[in-house]
């Protein structure tokens, strides 16, 4: 029960960060394609993670520029666009998180949400 709670509270604010991002940036107000994305997201984060993550420094790089491209074919405007909606989602979900693990519902481990 722990982990579905953990993966639909990094769903939910990784889709809201993105949800924010992409409206901020690029003017898109459809909530449902931001969820998506950050399904999407979470998926490109664990898997690219896994992959390339043990490659210090370089590695958590690679994973960004993939994690970067995932919101670039989703969303239209270029590569500076998606780094912008990527950027602003990771303060967005960093914001929420912080308020939720400060009243102790949730840590900083979202799934997706790249920290580090």
């Amino acid at each position: 029960m722990v982990v579905v709670t953990l993966f639909v509270v990094s769903l939910l604010t990784g889709g809201l960060g993105i949800y924010v991002g992409a409206r901020l940036v690029v003017g898109e107000e459809e909530p449902l394609h931001a969820i998506l994305t950050g399904l999407l997201g979470a998926v490109v984060w664990v898997v690219g993670g896994v992959l390339l993550g043990w490659i210090p420094l370089l590695g958590q790089l690679l994973v960004l520029a993939v994690y970067a491209w995932m919101v670039d074919r989703r969303y239209p405007g270029g590569w500076r666009n998606a780094v912008s909606i990527a950027l602003i989602a990771w303060l967005v979900t960093l914001v929420v998180l912080t308020v939720l693990a400060s009243l102790g519902f949730a840590t900083y481990e979202a799934i997706g949400v790249p920290f580090a």
